[in-house]
């Protein structure tokens, strides 16, 4: 099963990488640490809401040192619309606080370290890794990577972590970066949530979905 599963990944990524040769994270940035924020803004909220905010966000909170500083109601104001702002407000400030106690300000690049500062998770670490530093230790799955890997027929989790495992174990770790990207773009604009368009879909001759139709 897992070699049916690898030899339909590397069909469906055949297809997908000439699609889009050059997948890029969504999230506007100019440093590992506005990627870090950012990323943490994203959680139930779009990338292009976060791409409003983070320009005037920035602006006013420049470094880490001035995120650890902030009045923690300034910035749930500042972020009031990437929504959960009490926690994500909480949590960006405890990230930049841990950040500068423990790594003395400067984005760690395992996921092991990451994964020890408040907000940052396996997905927003693996974001990180990959778009800052061009390193693999997994997988993202957001809702776009969840969705399609079922409806394909990748997975049968709904776990995300679990969901990560069954892709790491069938995509080549040399595409790990790029997959969730492929998956991200073709899940925004090709297989959408509410209306995908199946008879334009490039991949649906490997969609289990389809198949079941």
């Amino acid at each position: 099963m897992t070699t049916n599963l690898k030899n339909k990944v590397k069909k469906i990524i055949n297809l997908l990488s000439k699609k889009y040769p050059s997948p890029q994270c969504a999230l506007n940035h100019m440093s590992p640490w506005e990627l870090l924020v950012a990323t943490i803004l994203s959680a139930q909220c779009t990338d292009k809401r976060v791409n409003m905010i983070t320009p005037a966000l920035f602006k006013k909170y420049p470094t880490v040192e001035s995120f650890a500083k902030a009045n923690i109601k300034e910035l749930e104001e500042a972020i009031h619309s990437a929504g959960f702002y009490h926690n994500k407000a909480k949590n960006i400030i405890g990230c930049a606080t841990e950040l500068i106690k423990l790594y003395k300000g400067v984005i760690p690049q395992t996921l092991e370290e990451l994964t020890k500062l408040p907000g940052v998770g396996r997905k927003t670490g693996s974001v990180l890794l990959g778009t800052a530093f061009g390193k693999a230790e997994g997988i993202v799955v957001d809702t776009h990577v969840s969705r399609l890997s079922q409806k394909i027929g990748l997975s049968k989790e709904s776990d995300p972590e679990k969901i990560e495992k069954d892709l790491m174990k069938i995509v080549e770790e040399k595409h790990w970066i790029n997959f969730s990207h492929w998956l991200i773009l073709h899940g925004r604009e090709t297989c959408i949530a509410r209306r995908p368009k199946c008879e334009e879909c490039i991949i649906s001759n490997f969609c289990d979905s389809m198949m079941n139709k």
